[in-house]
């Protein structure tokens, strides 16, 4: 098959719009496929919008109502909605990466034999993997975009340094899909997605998503900060409550580090798998 891209049209202005590492000019092309073949299955990436809704009205706004406020640093506490929203938003970017980069990839690598069709045109493994990952961000940003104006709706937003909270997600989405992307080069058969849910199902429940992290005894508080979720949680909350300091760039360098590494696994991985 070609992935050759119709002249003109918005698809090919958004996907070229993607900031690409220098090296990775042609994944553009692919990116647009991906664009194009979305329109068939458009309800499923609505989903990936209505899902962190659903969890603010039925937790933030439900259960908020019989929790009451959350104390976020000493003397300052904040509605229990408003405490949820940052996480939901953080745990959205992360859901939605990982769908994208382990699953959709899976399933083009082994079934529909998709990048050794790619492959056969001027595309390299590189392009494929920032093609993948592109397509993941890009779907990620309208996510949080839209949850975002949620938020602003309904007064969860307490600062104006929400306007960072976006790249904030986008960051954290690019994270996730490049280690995603490069685990599901490792894997064999669906069964071994059962792993990628036993790592993501427990990062979304207990990574101070919920509730603080003082709640938690002592001892597993270590295991809590270790996860990649807690930082992004910690990312998001802190821009939306404007609670901003130097600490926060370590939590965007962790994605950062999971970016790049994960980036270039997959690329080799692809390139081993693929071309060898």
């Amino acid at each position: 098959m070609s992935v050759q891209a119709p002249p003109g049209g918005a698809l090919r202005a958004v996907a070229r719009s993607v900031p690409f590492p220098l090296g990775a000019g042609l994944a553009w092309r692919l990116l647009e496929r991906n664009a194009r073949s979305a329109r068939r299955y458009w309800i499923v990436i609505a989903s990936g919008f209505f899902e962190p809704v659903f969890y603010l009205l039925s937790l933030g706004v439900g259960l908020g109502a019989l929790v009451g406020p959350i104390e976020v640093e000493p003397g300052r506490s904040v509605p229990y909605a408003m405490f949820v929203a940052p996480a939901l938003l953080a745990a959205s970017a992360m859901n939605g990466a990982v769908f994208d980069s382990t699953i959709s990839v899976f399933f083009k690598l082994k079934y529909t034999r998709l990048y050794e069709s790619v492959l056969s045109t001027p595309l390299r493994p590189w392009d494929v993997a920032v093609a993948e990952i592109g397509w993941a961000l890009l779907r990620g940003a309208v996510y949080a975009g839209a949850f975002l104006l949620v938020l602003v709706a309904a007064g969860f937003v307490a600062s104006w340094w929400a306007l960072l909270a976006l790249p904030a997600a986008v960051l954290i989405g690019f994270g996730f899909a490049a280690v995603g992307m490069a685990a599901s080069t490792y894997m064999r058969t669906w069964t071994d997605f059962e792993f990628v849910q036993l790592a993501v199902l427990p990062m979304f429940l207990f990574s101070a998503t919920f509730y603080p992290l003082s709640t938690y005894p002592p001892a597993v508080q270590w295991l809590v900060q270790a996860t990649p979720l807690f930082h992004a949680v910690q990312l998001e909350r802190s821009l939306l409550l404007g609670d901003v300091g130097w600490g926060l760039l370590g939590h965007a360098a962790v994605f950062a580090v999971m970016a790049a590494a994960g980036l270039v696994v997959a690329a080799r991985r692809l390139d081993r798998l693929l071309l060898s």
